[in-house]
């Protein structure tokens, strides 16, 4: 396509009511809200299933720290592949993997099983499309408003929590577990005919420029060539010659330590034990998605303003002390010190994603989605090992006190990891803290 041709050609989206990027992010928000489905479901279906079959809790948090690990390893090859294959086809192959599991899920009689369909399925499900998919479309299709969308993407898995937490949670305790993981695999597959019929890999696609894109020094970015795979280890490679790599990697794998890992799985079977009701507790974590919509929408908006790291600071500084009070929080009925923990965790939840994206492209240039995929990779695998031992803890000490607190001393060593990242354009590199 000649550059005559392509002003030519965005004459008429120029003067339309909706730039066509704005489309491509409500379809990525949709299709991240129906991924979300699963992101909601174990912690409301951990004790229907340790009912049913007498799995104990170590067994069902292995299960989701392999999905969780899956997830996060996915992803900086699912950006690679994004560029290679094209964002609709792995995207709505990634939503067919999360409905195999959710709904191969209700034919499961022995916990081995559970491995696969929660585990193996849906890890790599979810991990093909994660927050790298979020990062592609903001980078691709936006050149003012990124941070902005970048945060109303990463939103759309907490509009997703906040959707589907509750009716599963009800499906499960009066239903059964079957129905309420059937929802879930039904809203992945509505979502893969509006991915494939809407999406689009680049602007110039839909014979448009990027949003915010000055017409008069605008270039088509050359096309990926190459393997996927060579791609993202390249990256990594890359990346992990640098200390800003692994400051960013090791802090926001204490960011899903704290969020996917601990309460996300762990906070419905940890108010369960103090007497509060299953239904009561997802709830609570439902609100938890609601404040995180205006957080991580908010931290966008600050992420295009301010200096990413000192955002990190106060995001981690909060969480800390959240998870420092909250085995004193939970009681069996609702008081206004639980309600004042959830609103702010919940404004806190995912704030993260924005400036690290952002610092990511911005130290990284080119290579940044993949290498914001692998610091994703890092966060997923925090998950996964908290998913796994917060479930030990309980079933050691019979209690999740000291998973808390541990929690709690990780983000103060999230804070400091931030304040050592130096922000250097076209170098790579990280003071000393």
């Amino acid at each position: 396509m000649t550059r005559s041709t392509l002003d030519a050609d965005t004459a008429q989206p120029a003067r339309a009511r909706i730039h066509p990027a704005w489309w491509v992010a409500a379809v990525a928000f949709v299709a991240l809200l129906a991924a979300a489905g699963f992101r909601a479901a174990p912690g409301a279906l951990m004790v229907p299933l340790h009912e049913e079959f007498g799995w104990s809790t170590s067994v069902m948090s292995l299960a989701v720290s392999i999905n969780l690990l899956l997830f996060g390893l996915t992803a900086p090859f699912a950006a690679a592949l994004m560029d290679r294959f094209g964002i609709r086809q792995v995207v709505a192959a990634a939503l067919t993997l999360v409905a195999l599991g959710a709904g191969g899920s209700v034919l499961m009689t022995a916990s081995w099983q559970l491995l696969i369909f929660w585990g193996l399925l849906i890890g790599l499900g979810t991990g093909s499309m994660a927050l790298v998919f979020a990062a592609t479309i903001a980078n691709r299709w936006f050149v003012h408003r990124r941070g902005l969308v970048m945060g109303i993407l990463t939103a759309g898995s907490a509009t997703g929590q906040l959707i589907f937490l509750p009716p599963v949670a009800l499906l499960a305790e009066t239903t059964g577990w079957r129905p309420a993981s059937l929802v879930v695999a039904a809203a992945a597959l509505l979502a893969v005919p509006l991915v494939w019929f809407v999406l689009r890999d680049h602007p110039e696609d839909r014979g448009a420029l990027p949003y915010g894109a000055d017409p008069e020094q605008y270039v088509p970015p050359a096309r990926v060539t190459g393997g996927a795979a060579q791609r993202a280890i390249e990256g990594l490679l890359f990346a992990a010659k640098t200390r800003a790599f692994w400051a960013l990697a090791i802090a926001f794998a204490i960011c899903g330590a704290t969020t996917n890992g601990l309460i996300g799985i762990h906070f419905i079977p940890s108010a369960h034990d103090h007497g509060m009701a299953t239904t009561t507790a997802a709830g609570l974590l439902a609100v938890v998605g609601v404040f995180d919509i205006v957080g991580t929408i908010a931290s966008g908006w600050l992420t295009d303003k301010f200096d990413p790291r000192k955002l990190l600071i106060i995001y981690y500084s909060f969480r800390g002390v959240g998870l420092l009070l909250l085995p004193w929080l939970l009681a069996e009925t609702i008081h206004p010190s639980i309600v004042l923990f959830v609103v702010i965790y919940g404004l806190d939840w995912v704030a993260t994603v924005p400036p690290t994206a952002a610092l990511c492209r911005e130290i990284f240039g080119d290579r940044g989605t993949i290498v914001f995929g692998w610091v994703f990779a890092a966060h997923q695998i925090g998950a996964a090992i908290a998913a796994l031992v917060a479930g030990v803890i309980r079933d050691s000490f019979g209690e999740y006190t000291y998973a808390w607190w541990g929690g709690a001393a990780l983000c103060a060593i999230a804070a400091v990891l931030s304040i050592a990242i130096k922000r250097t354009r076209g170098v790579v590199t990280a003071s000393k803290a």
